[in-house]
């Protein structure tokens, strides 16, 4: 990735790591971000803030539709999709620097059911059984990971009985939340928020539906594009890197 932005990250690191305050505190630092990095995030941002002694608000949402409020003058610095094409459209469109663009993660879905039920599927067949009612997927149309999920329901030959079953989630998060209050017996989500106490998975063949390559970009209207580029480095670099793998991402030069 080139990054002419370095010699400026190093001065923010320098500048919002020491001297001292000042009288008016900065606004804080803006990241809109796909919901699957709700968990990885949530451990990241403190220990940037600590790091660089800045504030960051965190704005999760579907993918798309954080796209759509982006092209519409929403507030973001920074954009992680989780679909790198809607980051190439927006650097495409100059809403996001193309310099700053970085992969940051490559994601995966699992086969999830509700522990309330009592058993447990294992394959994307047994969604078609009569004892599913209810399957959460995130809404095709703007969220990647429900994208990934209809592939892969058409590639194993049961989006037909599926999709009459189907509730749909507004963003990953959304979705995971059917299954931990039982509106769903089953779904697919995210393998980086399926760990939680309210469901078991099991991992769907990657195979199934096309590679969800991840990337970032700071916004071209960032006041502060240097500290942009940092949170990036930041989520990329040895602080961000073992936190995104512990949540089941792979990470650049793994895929």
């Amino acid at each position: 990735m080139r990054c002419p932005l370095l010699p400026a990250v190093a001065l923010a690191w320098l500048a919002l790591g020491s001297g001292p305050a000042r009288a008016a505190e900065p606004p804080p630092l803006t990241v809109f971000a796909a919901a699957d990095l709700v968990f990885a995030l949530k451990e990241i941002v403190p220990r940037f803030e600590k790091a660089l002694g800045v504030r960051v608000t965190l704005v999760l949402g579907s993918t798309g539709q954080l796209a759509q409020q982006i092209e519409h003058g929403g507030p973001a610095d920074v954009f992680f999709a989780a679909d790198q094409a809607f980051v190439d459209r927006l650097v495409a469109e100059r809403v996001l620097l193309g310099e700053t663009r970085a992969l940051y993660a490559q994601g995966r879905i699992v086969l999830a059911t509700a522990r309330a039920i009592g058993w447990k599927l294992t394959e994307l067949r047994d969604l078609t059984g009569p004892n599913v009612r209810h399957v959460a997927i995130a809404n095709p149309a703007h969220a990647p990971y429900g994208k990934a999920a209809e592939e892969a329901l058409r590639k194993a030959g049961v989006w037909d009985a599926v999709r009459p079953k189907l509730v749909y989630g507004e963003n990953i998060r959304h979705t995971l939340q059917f299954l931990q209050t039982g509106a769903a017996e089953a779904g697919m989500v995210a393998l980086s928020v399926a760990n939680v106490p309210e469901i078991d998975w099991v991992p769907i063949d990657p195979r199934l539906h096309a590679p969800l390559n991840q990337a970032t970009a700071v916004m071209r209207r960032s006041p502060r594009p240097e500290l942009g580029l940092a949170f990036i480095q930041f989520v990329n670099g040895p602080e961000g890197r073992p936190i995104m793998k512990r949540y089941g991402f792979l990470l650049p030069g793994e895929f």
